[in-house]
């Protein structure tokens, strides 16, 4: 854990409004709780169970963000605890999340993850079926959820320019459904894109939340 380049980072998004999402994932407790000693208390992990048992061990004042792609048969393991889903990339897995909060008795904010690279193996709606879902009488009786914004990721190359346009697409998507199906929702407010390698270029372009990981924790394991 590199702590000159997390407080620089950390004193650089606050002055810009933008919440941290320390990436964890693959990370030790340990290495975890020497960041949560320096403040942060927002961390992302990308497996279920992964993120409950660091959860089981750690602080409870801890916000837990399930990052990566989730199965619908893992939902069960963080609906106790988990503060934001930012991976809802399916109507189904949307259902299971409100059923999981229900059991639970809470309401789990999601966010819905849109589909902005040109790689195949990013998840995510299209706008379109974005619309179609929050239309659909099914998700008019999801009471035990609560859809705070949107969430993508763009395509992994040194292409600035094509990062910068794909994180535009995402901001207009964001924006449009703002002043629409969201209009007068004041809570649907976070639009989070960016990792270590294009947070600058997401921000340039309307992020209000970041997913960091190496420029924190160091490389991958």
């Amino acid at each position: 854990m590199n702590k000159d380049k997390y407080l620089a980072l950390k004193s650089e998004l606050d002055k810009k409004n933008i919440n941290l999402v320390a990436v964890s994932k693959t990370k030790p407790v340990d290495a975890i709780k020497k960041v949560y000693d320096l403040g942060q208390r927002i961390f992302g992990e990308n497996r279920a169970r992964e993120l409950q048992q660091k959860a089981d061990q750690l602080p409870e004042d801890i916000q837990w963000h399930m990052i990566g792609h989730l199965q619908r048969n893992k939902v069960k393991y963080i609906a106790p605890f988990v503060h934001l889903i930012h991976s809802v990339d399916k109507a189904k897995l949307l259902k299971e999340i409100n059923k999981r909060a229900k059991q639970n008795d809470r309401i789990i904010q999601c966010l819905l993850q849109v589909h902005i690279a040109e790689e195949d193996s990013k998840y995510g709606f299209d706008e379109q079926e974005i619309i179609d879902l929050l239309h659909d009488k099914d998700f008019s009786s999801y009471n035990n959820i609560n859809i705070i914004g949107l969430m993508g990721m763009a395509t992994f190359t040194d292409n600035s320019d094509q990062v910068r346009r794909e994180f535009k697409v995402l901001k207009n998507i964001f924006d449009e459904l703002k002043s629409t199906v969201f209009k007068g929702k004041e809570d649907f407010s976070t639009l989070s894109m960016g990792m270590s390698g294009d947070y600058e270029i997401a921000i340039e372009e309307g992020a209000t939340m970041v997913r960091i990981g190496s420029i924190i924790f160091g490389p991958r394991d």
